[in-house]
């Protein structure tokens, strides 16, 4: 599957940082984990530190798929608001989603920490405005109905606070405390890295899983080049490419886009250099880069086709460049990078996390949508949680029979 486009800002940034392996022996482990992107890498922490021990295996290098196009915006806001989210999951379940978010972000900035990488991590601020003035009353709703459950620290903002603070025109909008952003690919390879050194793992590319049997005590996988893995557990954080591996459909490809622009100077280009998205579906999204670039990302199509998304990423940097500079007239901004990439939903925007009956010993994790990293650092706590022993309601929340 081709989740990307070939110019992705952050890949080209950092070039490949690490090479690792392909398989080349029979193993056998504690836990294999397919997917060595962001997901795969923050579920090999939280594992290794537990003290169990595992394999990472990845058909392409470490960090090469949806990773490296990831625009690494860090929300705990999910794509579907609160008081829809309330009318699918219920009030108990849906607030809970939005607090767990919020405390994945505290949790990504401890890892980044742990493997020194913590100038690839800033908190900001994230902001919502209304895309259009009949988007208002339920925005306003949105708004009572987080503060009413402590979720961040909110100030709404009226049309005259926005463009005082953030020098465009919109109805109104949300200022939340709590949001982030991250460097997601130098933070995966940082994470496989420290899983190596410190816990002894073993991460291997260009290794492609062609078949997975299931045993009694335990499961069996099988690569492309004839070799066999033995584990007791199997987690697959292969991300949009795991409906492979389930019967019915869970997820909602599309395709989306992003563009980059050369350094900027420094300074504030907007209130605090906040996270930027809107209330419109498919929403624009800014945010800025540690080295003073500003992405804008967006313009999404309901489709999943490589060659059709690639061929649409001119007109989309364009149309991208001008719905910048409809909210910045004065601000310059000459694209550097474009890039697209396959972007993921659920009915409910929320992840899947947990087992399905047909695959005995193994565990999914998989965050789709625009909070893919905040939700696999989710995945990895519950699912670390749950081979220790521990029981939490939150695992019933993600499961597949929701």
């Amino acid at each position: 599957m081709n989740l990307r486009s070939h110019y992705p800002y952050f890949l080209l940034r950092s070039g490949v940082i690490h090479s690792f392996p392909s398989l080349q022996k029979n193993i056998k482990t504690d836990i294999a984990i397919i997917g060595a992107g962001i997901s795969g890498s923050i579920m090999a922490h939280f594992l290794g530190e537990a003290g169990f021990d595992l394999v990472v295996l990845d058909r392409r290098h470490a960090g090469m798929g949806s990773t490296a196009a990831s625009t690494s915006l860090l929300q705990y806001e999910i794509d579907t608001p609160l008081y829809k989210l309330i009318q699918q999951v219920g009030e108990r379940n849906a607030v809970r989603s939005y607090a767990l978010c919020i405390e994945s972000i505290e949790i990504l900035h401890q890892l980044a920490r742990k493997v020194n990488l913590s100038s690839e991590f800033q908190y900001r601020p994230s902001f919502q405005f209304a895309s259009a003035r009949d988007h208002v009353s339920n925005l306003k709703l949105e708004f009572n109905l987080r503060r009413r459950h402590n979720l961040s620290t909110l100030e709404w903002l009226t049309g005259s606070d926005i463009r005082r603070k953030f020098g465009f025109s919109a109805p109104a909008g949300i200022l939340s405390e709590d949001g982030a952003q991250v460097d997601g690919y130098r933070l995966c390879h940082a994470l496989l890295g420290n899983a190596v050194k410190k816990y002894g793992s073993h991460i291997f590319d260009n290794t492609e899983i062609t078949q997975v049997r299931h045993r009694k005590n335990g499961v069996e996988l099988v690569t492309d080049g004839g070799k066999k893995i033995r584990a007791k557990v199997l987690i697959i954080c292969a991300g949009y490419e795991s409906q492979r591996y389930i019967s019915k459909r869970i997820e909602i490809r599309n395709s989306t886009y992003a563009i980059a622009s050369e350094p900027q100077p420094n300074g504030e280009f907007w209130y605090r250099n906040s996270l930027i998205w809107e209330t419109s579906n498919p929403y624009r999204y800014l945010r800025l880069t540690s080295d003073n670039r500003i992405i804008i990302g967006g313009k999404d199509d309901k489709f999943y086709d490589p060659q059709k998304r690639d061929s649409q990423l001119p007109g989309k940097a364009k149309a991208l460049l001008k719905a910048f500079h409809e909210l910045f007239p004065k601000l310059s901004f000459t694209t550097d990078f474009e890039w697209a990439g396959t972007f993921c939903g659920t009915r409910d925007g929320l992840p899947y996390i947990g087992s399905i009956p047909q695959r005995p010993h193994t565990f999914f994790a998989l965050g789709f949508g625009g909070n893919g990293m905040t939700f696999s650092a989710i995945a990895a706590k519950i699912i670390r949680d749950r081979l220790k022993g521990k029981q939490s309601r939150d695992f019933e929340i993600f499961s597949f029979d929701r």
